[in-house]
């Protein structure tokens, strides 16, 4: 490598400290936990985004807003490589998501607004807050002790809803794991599954009465309840609504496939077909599945 003569000089040393002083010391007073959190190559993604800003136009343009798609883009490609099993996938995909991150906090430095390393001290302060009995400051806490606290003290507000600071962008599968995990966590909840599965019954029952009636409005608001009601039988089963819902596509998608594959070799007409017949494929579908 070269001096540090060739290095460029402009885009990779905003104003101010770009390294946190204590916290990346083994060891020290700040990190009794011993970990080395010193600059290492994460911090070359912000440098290189530094860089693009100084020399491309088209990243020089973008802001927070206009990065906000790309960022759930990657987010989704990284899931979909993990679920894939696809490792090599998965290396190139985080890649691609850690630069979008690193965007949002070079974007943060040029407003003045936060820094890397100011981003990267919350984080640890966080993490030692959420961990007191990994770093030798304290007992171990409940778990939801330590996020009341955190959220009462991002709220500014005692007694600050159990239910506050869930991001409004979830998904509404996701969402709705969160919102009934958080009541749970004050005791909000039934003892088991076997309660859920009973509420997921008793909300059957309550859809089958509204489709009895022409009042869309009323049906919608029942068969979300029912959904709700699902998401809180899967969470109490120990399973997370998202992935079992993807579980279940995947497996339709690939027995839908193989089923139009059968009848195109058998001549049948899936628009034209009776569903007795499509019926009647399925079922073999699902026994050379085992």
């Amino acid at each position: 490598m070269g001096s540090d003569d060739n290095k460029p000089d402009g885009p990779g040393k905003p104003d101010g400290p770009d390294k946190p002083d204590g916290p990346g010391k083994p060891g020290g007073p700040d990190n009794p936990g011993g970990l080395d959190l010193g600059a290492g190559h994460m911090d070359r993604s912000v440098e290189l985004v530094r860089f693009l800003r100084a020399e491309c136009p088209w990243d020089r343009k973008q802001t927070p807003e206009t990065l906000v798609p790309h960022l759930l883009e990657e987010a989704h490609e990284v899931v979909d490589a993990i679920r894939e099993g696809h490792d090599d996938d998965l290396e190139g995909e985080l890649g691609d998501l850690l630069l979008n991150l690193s965007f949002q906090i070079v974007l943060g430095e040029e407003r003045e607004a936060f820094t890397a390393a100011s981003v990267m001290e919350r984080l640890e302060n966080k993490m030692r807050d959420r961990h007191p009995h990994l770093f030798g400051l304290g007992e171990k806490e409940d778990w939801e002790v330590l996020k009341a606290r955190e959220r009462q003290k991002k709220s500014g507000e005692e007694g600050a809803s159990v239910l506050a600071g869930i991001p409004t962008g979830l998904d509404p599968l996701h969402k709705a794991h969160r919102i009934q995990d958080r009541a749970s966590g004050v005791g909000f909840d039934w003892a088991d599954a076997t309660g859920a599965l009973e509420k997921v019954q008793e909300e059957i029952g309550e859809v089958r009465e509204a489709l009895t009636h022409d009042d869309l409005p009323h049906l919608e608001e029942e068969l979300g309840d029912l959904l709700f009601a699902v998401v809180n039988l899967v969470r109490l089963a120990g399973g997370h609504p998202a992935t079992s819902l993807e579980h279940a596509n995947r497996k339709f998608t690939r027995r839908f496939e193989r089923l139009e594959t059968l009848a195109a070799e058998r001549d049948i007409s899936i628009p034209g077909a009776t569903l007795d017949v499509l019926n009647a494929i399925w079922d073999e579908l699902k026994i050379e599945e085992g």
